[in-house]
C-alpha cells in the first residue's frame, strides 16, 4: 500500500470545512433573505450542489478518520509472506490502540496504550519508504540477540521450540512443510519450503527498534534483509486482530476465513 489514506481524508475534511465556512460567511444569508422575500414560491431555494455534498460528507469523513486513526484500520494482505497464518487476499482489521495512539498524518504520539509483545502480528511502515505498509510477526525486541540458523530461531542464546508438522499443499504451494513455533510462550504456525536458499541471520536489535519475520520463512522479505532491517517504534501501525473477509480477484471468496482471529 503506497497511498496515505489518512492524508487524503484530512484533505477532504479540510476542503469540506472550507466550502461550508465560505458558504456560511458569504452566501447563506443572501439565500435566506431571498427565500424570505419569495415565501409564496412553490419550490424553496436549494443549496448549491457543492455545499450539499460538503454538508453530507463532512461528518462521515470525520467519523472515518477518527475510527481509522484511533480504533481499527482495514488492510488487505497482498502477498504470501505470512502464510499459513494469513493468505494473500485476506482482509483484516488492525487495532490502532494496542500500542500507542498517534495523530493521523503527523504520527505524533498522544498516549501510550501498551507495548508490543514477542509473537504479535503487526502492521508497520517500511523504514526505507514509510508510504508502504508491511505485515510480519515480531520476533526480536530491543536489545535481543537474534540468530536464525537452518530455520531455527535463537533469542539471547535460547532456542525457540520448533516442532515440525504436516506437509502443506494448498494455495499454490506443493511439498511445503508446516511447523509449530513457540516464541517465548506464544505458539503459532510457520512454513518452510523445500530447496530454498539459506536465510540465516545474526544481529542485536537496537534500542527503540524491532525485528520482524514472516511466517512463510523461505518466502518473506523481512528484517533479515537490508531492504527492511530493524523497524523503529514510531513506524508501528497496529496489531492485526481479525480476518473479516477473503477474496482474491481471480478466485471465489473463502467464506470460512471470515471472523478468524489472528494469532
Amino acid at each position: 500500500m503506497t497511498v496515505d489514506f489518512s492524508l487524503w481524508l484530512m484533505v477532504l475534511i479540510l476542503l469540506s470545512f472550507l466550502i461550508l465556512t465560505v458558504d456560511h460567511v458569504f452566501f447563506k444569508r443572501a439565500r435566506l433573505n431571498k427565500q424570505a422575500a419569495n415565501q409564496g414560491q412553490v419550490k424553496p431555494i436549494q443549496e448549491p450542489i457543492l455545499v450539499e455534498y460538503a454538508r453530507s460528507f463532512y461528518p462521515v469523513l470525520c467519523l472515518v478518520l477518527v475510527v481509522r486513526s484511533f480504533f481499527f484500520e482495514p488492510f488487505r494482505i497482498p502477498s504470501d509472506s505470512m502464510m499459513p497464518t494469513l493468505l494473500a487476499g485476506d482482509f483484516i482489521f488492525v487495532s490502532k490502540f494496542s500500542y500507542d495512539l498517534r495523530l493521523p498524518v503527523f504520527n505524533t504520539k498522544l498516549l501510550e496504550t501498551g507495548d508490543p509483545q514477542r509473537g504479535d502480528v503487526i502492521v508497520f511502515r517500511l523504514p526505507a519508504d514509510p508510504r508502504i505498509n508491511y505485515i510480519k510477526r515480531l520476533v526480536g525486541l530491543p536489545g535481543d540477540h537474534v540468530v536464525v540458523a537452518n530455520d531455527q530461531v535463537y533469542i539471547n542464546d535460547k532456542k525457540m521450540e520448533l516442532v515440525m508438522g504436516a506437509e502443506y499443499n494448498e494455495h499454490g504451494y506443493a511439498n511445503a512443510r508446516l511447523a509449530e513455533e513457540n516464541l517465548g510462550g506464544l505458539k503459532h504456525q510457520v512454513m518452510f519450503l523445500d530447496n530454498a536458499f539459506t536465510k540465516d541471520f545474526d544481529g542485536v536489535v537496537p534500542s527503540g527498534k524491532y525485528l520482524f519475520m514472516g511466517d512463510n520463512r523461505d518466502n518473506s522479505q523481512d528484517g533479515r534483509f537490508p531492504q527492511v532491517g530493524y523497524v523503529p517504534e514510531e513506524n508501528l501501525v497496529g496489531k492485526a486482530k481479525l480476518i473479516w473477509f477473503h477474496w482474491k480477484f481471480t478466485e471465489l471468496p473463502i467464506i470460512s476465513r471470515i471472523g478468524t482471529l489472528i494469532h
